[in-house]
């Protein structure tokens, strides 16, 4: 399959708030709770050392630094975490593809699209892939 991902044939999709979440095995405490507690304590401390307006401006813009550069960072590193522990071994595969984490997509060169989620067989998704002009047949493949 990560030849499939290589070559770009299929796409893998990631449920970011699964994989970013206490008890994942790629979640970060530290990426998520440091900066919001940076912005609290900051609009905290400026609204008790020189006035409200001040916190409120510093919460406001803090929110806006969150939502437009850490949560993108946050979102592209948890989708890399997860891919790689993913595509580690079929076993991880595995266990995420049955907690309903992963997707796959793929768009045929006829341009059909197919996708496949926890309620198909991920294997007789790739299996039903017809393999392009430049690749070997999946039995001589495997």
């Amino acid at each position: 399959m990560a030849w499939l991902l290589e070559r770009e044939r299929i796409k893998l999709g990631i449920h970011i708030r699964k994989m970013n979440s206490p008890g994942s095995p790629v979640y970060r405490y530290g990426e998520n709770i440091w900066p919001v507690a940076a912005i609290l304590a900051v609009s905290f401390a400026a609204t008790v050392l020189v006035h409200f307006y001040l916190g409120a401006v510093l919460l406001a813009a803090g929110c806006f630094w969150w939502i437009a550069k850490v949560q993108p960072d946050i979102k592209d590193g948890v989708f890399d975490r997860a891919s790689l522990w993913a595509l580690q071994s079929e076993t991880h595969f595995d266990a995420l593809w049955s907690q309903g984490v992963l997707s796959l997509f793929a768009e045929l060169p006829d341009g059909t699209r197919r996708a496949a989620t926890r309620k198909e067989d991920w294997r007789s998704f790739i299996r039903s892939l017809p393999p392009a002009e430049d690749e070997p047949a999946w039995e001589e493949a495997a």
